[in-house]
């Protein structure tokens, strides 16, 4: 496929599933090459497989973005990456401060910001080399507003936000943008946590000034693909809300937590 994204590559990590997945077939139809970097073998490879049979150019490669062996293994087989998104995520359930264990904020921490300083580190040297580079990194409004039940998810998505805004200023010079996204899309798995709780689906579709969640590939991956795009090489360091408005005055996400 030709597009504004034709010649570059890209890495979407969580690529097989989600919002991931929309991002995956948004820059493949835009004429980027894209690697499906995915922990599921199953999703990753048929990701791939439906964007080399709509004419995109894919391949999917295994990796654990929490083990940095198997994450700088999977960027080294990328080759030369010029547009990075960090989209992987696996939570731990929504859950009280108090009963969140160690393991599971250790395991937040990684998923969140040492996965993706170590593949931003490993995609430095030749977004440098070129004098051009896209950064992309998922967050969420949920650390933004500090959601209920999800203190290791919040922390570790603003510690995030933190290190792209670093890395902005540190890395502009070299023609590399970095930027933040917070989306807000009914992917299967935020319809699997809101399910759990009777009701959230509707008053947080409710109180969207939009009245509904996106869709992952038509609301929110359009947005990746303009910040991966010479359109926003003059954009950096900026956190965009692709939520229907939903951060104006905030989201009605108050689950029971029990005692």
């Amino acid at each position: 496929m030709q597009g504004k994204l034709s010649g570059r590559t890209a890495v979407v990590t969580g690529g097989g599933s989600g919002i991931g997945e929309g991002i995956v077939h948004r820059l493949a139809r835009d004429g980027a090459e894209v690697i499906v970097a995915e922990f599921d073998p199953a999703s990753g490879a048929a990701c791939a497989d439906a964007v080399n049979a709509a004419g995109g150019t894919a391949r999917f490669i295994e990796v654990d973005v929490t083990d940095k062996e198997s994450l700088l293994g999977m960027m080294a087989e990328a080759g030369a990456v010029d547009i990075l998104v960090n989209n992987a995520w696996r939570g731990s359930g929504v859950d009280r401060i108090e009963r969140k264990t160690d393991e599971q904020m250790d395991v937040a921490l990684r998923f969140g910001v040492h996965a993706a300083k170590w593949s931003m580190q490993a995609a430095l040297p030749h977004m440098k080399s070129r004098g051009w580079g896209r950064i992309i990194n998922m967050a969420s409004l949920n650390g933004v507003n500090a959601h209920m039940g999800s203190a290791d998810y919040n922390i570790a998505k603003e510690a995030l936000r933190a290190l792209t805004r670093t890395a902005a200023r540190e890395w502009a010079r070299y023609g590399i943008s970095c930027n933040v996204v917070c989306p807000a899309a009914m992917s299967d798995a935020a319809r699997r946590i809101m399910s759990q709780q009777p009701g959230m689906i509707e008053r947080i579709e409710a109180a969207n000034p939009m009245g509904r969640m996106g869709d992952p590939e038509s609301d929110i991956a359009p947005v990746v693909a303009f910040l991966a795009s010479e359109d926003a090489r003059y954009l950096t360091g900026n956190t965009l809300f692709v939520d229907g408005g939903g951060h104006i005055n905030g989201v009605a996400w108050a689950p029971d937590l029990g005692d």
